[in-house]
């Protein structure tokens, strides 16, 4: 009985980790599955189907997740390298000036290309929370089972 109850204070401490690591895992969880499903609803909007194949496009498919984001943002970088390698190439040395089309036509697919890249960023964040959630998740589970272990009086 003394063995038994020495433990159960260590036993207390670390069932209340494995509760906090299952709480902040499900809650890392959950961020990362709804942004990321914010994501992709936000580029649906978009229709964005640069890189998709034709027949895929028609059905309605668009540029939705990471690796799609990638390719379409690799392509219009390709694009605007086209027109100038860099920006201040594309310059000359002046300013900007928004009424000479390949300014224009430069800062637009610039924009775009950031927006694409960003999502694939983002993607790559959401991913990361998600997995953090299921490690702390899977951490919480093993403290739990220890903690239980050591009521028990089986831990050593």
């Amino acid at each position: 009985m003394a063995r038994l109850s020495r433990y159960l204070p260590l036993s207390r401490i670390v069932m209340i980790m494995a509760v906090v690591a299952l709480v902040i895992g499900i809650v890392f969880l959950v961020q990362g599955v709804t942004k990321a499903d914010w994501m992709k609803d936000a580029m649906r909007i978009e229709q964005i189907t640069l890189g998709i194949e034709q027949s895929a496009a028609a059905k309605g498919e668009v540029v939705d997740s990471a690796s799609e984001a990638q390719h379409a943002g690799d392509t219009i970088r390709e694009h605007r390298q086209g027109i100038a390698p860099t920006y201040e190439e594309l310059l000359g040395g002046g300013r900007f000036d928004p009424t000479n089309p390949e300014h224009l036509s430069y800062a637009q697919a610039l924009n775009m290309e950031n927006y694409l890249y960003l999502a694939v960023l983002g993607f790559g964040v959401t991913d990361m929370v998600i997995a953090s959630g299921g490690f702390m998740i899977a951490t919480g589970i093993a403290l739990a089972a220890t903690s239980v272990a050591l009521r028990r009086g089986k831990a050593g």
